[in-house]
C-alpha cells in the first residue's frame, strides 16, 4: 500500500471550537474555563464513555477479587482511585493517540475538529500535557501493591502500541482491548497480591468485550477509513460484521461465566453463583437489545450502541459486587 498521505496540521493554536462528535451539552463545553477547553478534549473529557469503558474492567476485577475472600475496606480506595486512574490515564493515551494520529484525523470528517488537527492545541504542548497526566496516574499507581505496580507499568507497551495498530493488522480492536480491560488483573492484584486464572479469563472476556462494542464504533468511520487506507475489524468483516458481533458477545459471556465459576471454586454458596451468573445472563440481554436497534449503515446509531455498552459493563460490575457482599 503506498504511503498515507498527511493532511495539513495548523503549526499554530487557532480559537478553540467543539469537538464535532462529542455529545451535545456535555460538561466541558458548558463550564469549562475557554482556556482549558481545549486541553480537556484533548483527553476526551468531553466523551466520558472511554473513562467508563476503562474503569469497567477495574470494578470486575475488584468485585470477582471480593467474591472469593470478601470485600475490605481497601477496596474503596481501590474503586476511588481506579476511578480517578481511568480519568487520567485515558486522558493520557487519548492525547498520545491524537499526537500519533493527527494526519489521519485531519483527513475524516468525524476528526478533523479535534484539537490537535485543528490546531487547538500544538504537538509540543499536548507532549507536556501527556506527561502530567501520566504522571498523576503514577501516584495512584505507587499507593498499591508491588505485583500491580508491575503490571501497571508494563501496561505501557500496549497504550504505546495501540494508535500504530490499525497501520500494520486488520485487528486493531484487539489491541484496544489488550489495553483497556489490564486494569481486570491490575485490580485482582491490587486486591490480593497475586494474579490466578480467575481474573485471566475475566481480563480475556473484557477483550473480546471490547471487540465487540469497538467493532461497532469503528462502522463510523468504515468509508474514510477505507479512502485513507485505514484498517479496521469494521471493514475486515464488512457484511458479515453481524455474525462476528455474535460470536463476541457469545465468548464474552462464556469467557465470564467461566471466571466467575473458577473463583468461587471449591465454595458451597449458591446464592452466590447464582447471582454472578444472572448479572452476566442480563448482560448479555443487554448486547442482544442492543444488536436489535443498531444499524450498522448510520453512524449515529453505532454510536448509540456503543455508548450503551457502559450500561452493560456496570450490570456486571454490580451484580459481581451484590455476590461478593452476601
Amino acid at each position: 500500500m503506498s504511503k498515507m498521505p498527511e493532511a495539513p496540521v495548523p503549526e499554530t493554536p487557532v480559537p478553540e471550537t467543539p469537538v464535532s462528535d462529542a455529545p451535545k451539552d456535555n460538561w466541558v463545553d458548558l463550564y469549562a474555563p475557554v482556556a482549558v477547553k481545549p486541553w480537556l478534549r484533548l483527553s476526551r473529557a468531553d466523551r466520558p464513555i472511554g473513562t467508563w469503558l476503562l474503569f469497567i474492567p477495574c470494578l470486575w476485577g475488584i468485585a470477582l477479587a471480593a467474591m472469593v475472600d470478601g470485600f475490605r475496606l481497601w477496596d474503596l480506595w481501590l474503586a476511588l482511585s481506579c476511578g480517578i486512574g481511568a480519568f487520567v490515564m485515558r486522558g493520557a493515551g487519548c492525547t498520545w493517540n491524537d499526537i500519533t494520529d493527527r494526519h489521519i484525523d485531519a483527513q475524516v470528517a468525524r476528526t478533523r475538529s479535534r484539537p490537535l488537527p485543528s490546531g487547538a492545541v500544538t504537538v509540543r504542548g499536548a507532549l507536556v500535557w501527556m506527561a502530567v497526566q501520566a504522571a498523576l496516574g503514577a501516584v495512584i499507581l505507587f499507593s498499591y501493591n508491588w505485583a500491580s505496580i508491575g503490571l501497571g507499568v508494563a501496561s505501557l507497551a500496549l497504550v504505546a502500541i495501540y494508535p500504530f495498530a490499525k497501520r500494520f493488522t486488520w485487528w486493531p480492536q484487539a489491541f484496544l482491548g489488550l489495553a483497556f480491560n489490564w486494569g481486570a488483573l491490575l485490580a485482582w492484584a491490587a486486591h490480593g497480591g497475586a494474579l490466578s486464572v480467575a481474573p485471566v479469563l475475566l481480563y480475556a472476556a473484557g477483550i473480546t468485550w471490547t471487540l465487540w462494542y469497538d467493532t461497532i464504533y469503528a462502522h463510523q468511520d468504515r468509508e474514510d477509513d477505507a479512502l485513507i487506507g485505514v484498517k479496521s475489524t469494521a471493514r475486515l468483516f464488512g457484511d458479515k460484521t453481524r455474525t462476528w458481533l455474535r460470536g463476541f458477545m457469545g465468548l464474552t459471556m462464556g469467557l465470564l461465566g467461566m471466571a466467575v465459576l473458577v473463583a468461587l471454586l471449591g465454595q458451597t454458596d449458591m446464592i452466590k453463583l447464582v447471582l454472578a451468573l444472572g448479572g452476566i445472563w442480563a448482560f448479555g440481554w443487554h448486547m442482544t437489545w442492543t444488536m436489535q436497534r443498531l444499524n450498522l449503515d448510520d453512524p449515529a446509531s453505532c454510536l448509540r450502541a456503543f455508548r450503551s455498552s457502559r450500561d452493560g459493563g456496570l450490570i456486571v460490575a454490580l451484580f459481581l459486587a451484590a455476590a461478593a457482599a452476601l
